[in-house]
């Protein structure tokens, strides 16, 4: 079977990108806007994209009048967000925090979450995450129906039991990532496998 993508419709190409690109880690981006209110959301859109200097990115889909949404405008006034790593203890909480709620109300509120001044950033970090990543916005790009924000971490927060040796120890993290539809996913199995040495 060869699906093209102009052959059929924006939904239908989504649901086979978020069917076949899985699992897909979850940011939950906390921003500010003009007015201090914090908002906050969970992106699936989300990953790695540099190491020196440290940048992640996110997308953010735009609304269906073509208008950014809160995240992207905030950030893109501020320079400023903050990424936590969404785990099984703070899944349910973030979920809620995807609600369609009006501009200019916070989605931590309603979802029961509490926030921490940044150190590094003007905008809070939720207490209830274990990882979190403040960011200065390095770079927006305009996708049409997206907008991609590239942040460079200018800091990390990493709960204490989690840290060893330089590393982020997976079982106590408990990471959940993005399945389609209304799924979600937990850590597995996990193997290990060296990477080959090429020998001439």
């Amino acid at each position: 079977m060869f699906i093209r993508t102009d052959e059929q419709t924006v939904h239908d190409n989504y649901k086979l990108l978020i069917g076949s690109i899985v699992p897909r880690p979850i940011a939950f981006v906390t921003s500010l806007n003009e007015e201090g209110v914090v908002n906050a959301a969970p992106f699936s859109f989300f990953n790695i994209v540099n190491d020196d200097p440290a940048m992640v990115m996110f997308s953010c889909v735009r609304k269906p009048n073509g208008e950014m949404k809160d995240t992207a405008r905030n950030i893109m006034a501020s320079k400023e967000f903050i990424v936590h790593i969404v785990d099984e203890d703070n899944v349910a909480a973030i979920n809620h925090t995807s609600i369609n709620a009006p501009s200019g109300i916070s989605e931590i509120e309603l979802a029961g979450l509490t926030t921490t001044p940044g150190e590094a950033v003007k905008v809070p970090r939720v207490l209830e995450c274990k990882i979190a990543m403040e960011c200065r916005l390095a770079q927006h790009v305009e996708l049409g129906h997206c907008d991609m924000i590239i942040g460079e971490v200018i800091g990390f927060y990493i709960d204490e039991e989690l840290y060893e040796n330089g590393r982020i120890d997976i079982g106590k993290l408990k990471p959940v990532s993005r399945l389609a539809g209304a799924s979600y996913a937990a850590i597995g199995r996990i193997f290990d496998m060296d990477r080959p040495q090429f020998k001439a």
